[in-house]
């Protein structure tokens, strides 16, 4: 049954109660995390960290041997291995892994397709990574759009696992032409999925990028100076998986202001912008690749 008598302040109570009983990332995750945060690392120091952990050597051994990076012999060496992928792609690994083991299939959905909103998500962080690529974002830099992307909606879960009733009202009331799912959630619970993403973001210590990413997606101009320009590429990101339908989180209105002002901002044409679809998709299969290694227990990529 819907309460219809809970304040704002009620549910934001909620909500910090549920992400608070969430677990932390592991003290391996974290060291990952700061290591590679370090300008002075090494390979070395990262391999000291994670080969404390034999299931984040396992799922490092894993992508680099699979069909993502198509070697021509078996790589064995975790120092080989972190020096091949380079070291922000590990930290990047480490997160999602982190990331989806403690949230994916936790608490499906009751009005959207739990597969509907990765390949969402999924599509969201191949178009910034591919955008990235376009506005010459340099190569080890990239993986951090595609995280930041894949990442981007995490605070519609504890909404939608604490509310689930009122989340269906709040996908009916985002129907196409009505209004953003963002402001829907506003006009219903009176709080969004920016704040709660900002929420989870800072319990799991992650980086300002990442705290941007989540928050303020939807107003990139409530961003730090230095992570905006990252934060607009997630948007736009957001805006072309919600424009062409790839995957669906909710939101079916398209802000085609927002869409024409991101494109200026971040220096895109329209017709490049439209033109990503075979890179997005041919990517998005690749991306699969990669996030079905962070799952534990998965068979080898052949």
């Amino acid at each position: 049954m819907i309460e219809a008598a809970i304040t704002p302040e009620k549910r934001l109570k909620r909500v910090q109660r549920h992400i608070e009983q969430m677990p932390s990332l592991s003290t391996t995750v974290t060291r990952v995390l700061e290591i590679c945060d370090s300008p002075t690392t090494s390979p070395n120091d990262l391999n000291r960290v994670i080969s404390l952990d034999p299931v984040l050597v396992g799922q490092v051994l894993r992508l680099i041997n699979s069909a993502y990076y198509s070697m021509p012999e078996q790589v064995t060496s975790l120092t080989r291995a972190i020096i091949m992928l380079g070291l922000n792609t590990v930290k990047n690994l480490a997160l999602s892994t982190a990331v989806l083991e403690r949230l994916v299939g936790k608490t499906p959905f009751q009005a959207l397709s739990m597969n509907d909103f990765w390949t969402h998500s999924i599509c969201v962080g191949v178009t910034a990574k591919a955008i990235a690529t376009i506005k010459r974002v340099p190569l080890t830099e990239r993986e951090e759009y595609f995280v930041a992307g894949l990442l981007h909606d995490l605070g519609k879960i504890p909404l939608n696992d604490r509310f689930p009733e009122e989340y269906v009202q709040v996908l009916e009331s985002a129907k196409p032409g009505q209004r953003p799912l963002h402001q829907a959630e506003n006009m219903i619970f009176g709080i969004d999925h920016c704040v709660v993403g900002r929420m989870i973001a800072e319990k799991w210590r992650l980086s300002e990028t990442m705290i941007d990413s989540l928050g303020c997606h939807h107003n990139p101009d409530e961003a730090e100076e230095e992570t905006r320009p990252l934060v607009e590429i997630v948007a736009l990101a957001n805006a072309y998986a919600n424009t062409f339908a790839i995957g669906s989180s909710g939101d079916l209105f398209p802000e085609k202001p927002m869409v024409t002002s991101l494109l200026e901002r971040v220096g895109v044409s329209w017709s490049t912008f439209s033109d990503l679809r075979e890179t997005v998709l041919d990517e998005i299969e690749q991306a699969k690749i990669f996030l079905r290694i962070t799952q534990k227990g998965q068979a080898h990529e052949h």
